[in-house]
């Protein structure tokens, strides 16, 4: 029997003709004499009806047939009564009255029912993907991933973007998470790494002189996971030769742009909102903020800077800061209780504790009321813009554990509170970030993105005297507090490279051996070139609305780094491991 229509296809126009559909049986329904099944297959769902008036046959295939039962029919389209209408399915204004129907496969029961909607367990779901893949979400998800897909390549290559791949098996080098290694069998003792990113491949096609280059591609780092973290993930790379930061943010506008309006018939407004690093941290505590609301954190270092609290008093002895956020109506919202959890929360960020005060007619009250005179009340309140029912809350410490503390309780209340207009897409550039970063356990600086990250011009001169100063020729794009991805121009001069290199900590001879390739290529004509790599899986969660980056990705792995489908990783024979000059020794404790 051969496949006429998809079923989600069908609808009164086709009434009274006959189509031959196949697909899965979603539900199966007895009424004695007739046996209605939901046929499914990837367009979608229609009702079809096997009945002794149609054919007997039909109807006892049918009363074989269960859930997940793969079958052909072939009947006729008929205009539902208005009664019988189903205006929870797109083809619920008509049914197919089977003559012929064909049980082409069978199913064991099933672990969890294939409905859009599902409460089993995610671990569960993992293990049975390809069952949980049938489910009509996930195939939306996957459509939708093919589209954005699709609007890329297609934008990119109306502007004269080459797609070329770059290997898979590569060279391991330092500055960045931990590879994944590929022992080599023919070169005993010696590896490949997986790519974490094309980076360095990607600007030796400029050096190449092919000026514009992208690719959908692989990557791997072998990272602590978390929620929108996977050890192997897909991004879109892109790196040109000749075009400024300018260029680059609004060709990634365009493109964006481009792909809003083709999955969900968007106008975005461009050109996007920017903020410095510096702004984003001091207003926001974070470098990706969520500005679909506000709550801003509020400097207070000055305000404050009379005060007799020890904890205020000793962070900004010891050079720090106080910043403090305003929940309004909070006293209504939270309870003693819930603001001594919130003290258990900012911790992991390196908070020791959490100041509050609560807001009334008569002024303030709360633990550290004590400490404010009425002139500082009214600075207080004042700058804090608060009113009778609102609740404060205080950071006080080095500037990045009141960042970070502050801008996680911001984003918790945020979400708990419904602050957050759901079906809102804020795109937002984040510019200006630090070259490079002070790493206090490893007692040296290490790039901020990575080692051919450019400088701004106005600030070489500083990278010998005060490098934490240096600002980047970088650009990472935010959506709704996610970072979709980043870029900067890079370094394309040799002197400069091996400044950069010895900023990092690495000597002569260091930079040599694991970076000697590129520099030997900056002998040679290099042009200014510059680039941006976008999280494809993350654009796709973000888009689809979903929750993690497993609802996008087609066969994933669990928080702990696992293929619960295949039961990857798993070990290898003796003869693999003799293979390739290893053993495996016991891990030290």
């Amino acid at each position: 029997m051969k496949r006429t229509h998809h079923c989600g296809q069908l609808d009164k126009t086709l009434a009274g003709q006959q189509v031959q559909l196949k697909g899965w049986v979603q539900r199966r329904r007895d009424l004695g004499q007739v046996i209605f099944l939901d046929l499914r297959d990837r367009s979608g769902i229609v009702q079809v009806v096997c009945s002794p008036e149609v054919s007997e046959e039909a109807l006892k295939a049918a009363d074989r047939v269960r859930n997940e039962y793969l079958v052909a029919v072939s009947g006729i389209v008929v205009e539902r009564n208005e009664q019988a209408v189903n205006d929870k399915l797109a083809t619920g204004a008509i049914e197919v009255h089977v003559r012929e129907l064909e049980i082409l496969n069978v199913s064991k029961s099933l672990p969890f029912q294939i409905e859009a909607d599902t409460d089993a367990a995610e671990d569960v779901r993992l293990k049975y993907r390809y069952l949980d893949l049938r489910r009509p979400d996930m195939q939306e998800a996957f459509a939708m991933r093919h589209k954005i897909m699709k609007s890329v390549r297609d934008f990119l290559d109306a502007d004269g973007y080459l797609e070329i791949e770059t290997p898979m098996l590569t060279k391991s080098t330092p500055e960045g998470a931990r590879d994944y290694l590929v022992p080599s069998r023919v070169h005993h003792g010696q590896f490949y790494a997986l790519p974490q990113s094309p980076q360095i491949f990607k600007q030796l096609l400029m050096v190449s002189g092919f000026e514009k280059y992208f690719q959908i591609v692989r990557c791997f780092r072998d990272e602590d996971l978390r929620a929108d973290r996977q050890p192997e993930f897909t991004q879109i790379d892109i790196e040109t030769s000749f075009l400024d930061t300018e260029d680059i943010l609004a060709m990634t506008e365009a493109m964006m742009e481009k792909l809003l309006k083709e999955t969900h018939g968007l106008e975005l407004k461009r050109p996007f909102s920017r903020m410095t690093y510096e702004e984003a941290m001091n207003r926001y505590g974070s470098d990706k903020p969520d500005t679909r609301f506000g709550m801003e954190l509020i400097e207070l270092s000055d305000v404050l800077k009379d005060t007799e609290f020890k904890v205020f008093k000793g962070a900004l002895e010891a050079g720090g800061i106080i910043k403090g956020l305003t929940l309004k109506g909070g006293a209504d919202k939270l309870s003693r209780k819930d603001i001594d959890a919130l003290a258990d929360f900012v911790k992991p960020y390196g908070a020791k504790g959490l100041a509050w005060l609560k807001v009334d007619d008569e002024g303030i009250k709360g633990p550290i009321a004590k400490f404010f005179n009425e002139a500082q009340t009214a600075a207080l309140l004042a700058a804090m813009d608060a009113e009778a029912g609102d609740l404060l809350f205080f950071g006080a410490d080095k500037k990045q554990v009141v960042f970070h503390a502050l801008g996680a309780l911001r984003l918790k209340f945020g979400k708990e509170f419904q602050l957050i207009d759901e079906n809102a897409f804020h795109f937002l550039w984040v510019t200006d970030f630090p070259l490079v970063e002070y790493d206090e356990q490893a007692k040296r600086f290490v790039a901020l993105h990575h080692p051919f990250t450019r400088p701004k011009a106005e600030d070489l001169d500083l990278m010998e005297t005060h490098p934490e100063q240096v600002r980047a020729e970088a650009y990472d794009l935010v959506l709704n507090g996610f970072e979709l991805g980043g870029g900067s121009q890079r370094i394309y001069e040799r002197e400069l490279q091996e400044k950069m290199f010895k900023l990092l900590g690495f000597s002569s001879e260091a930079a040599k051996e694991e970076f000697g390739f590129l520099l030997e290529a900056f002998d040679y004509g290099t042009p200014p070139h510059g680039g941006i790599a976008l999280g494809l899986d993350r654009i796709v969660m973000l888009l689809a609305r979903k929750s993690n980056l497993r609802e996008v990705i087609a066969f994933p792995k669990t928080a702990s780094a696992s293929d619960l489908l295949t039961e990857a990783p798993n070990k290898v024979s003796v003869e693999q491991l003799i293979d390739l000059n290893l053993s495996i020794i016991s891990k030290r404790s």
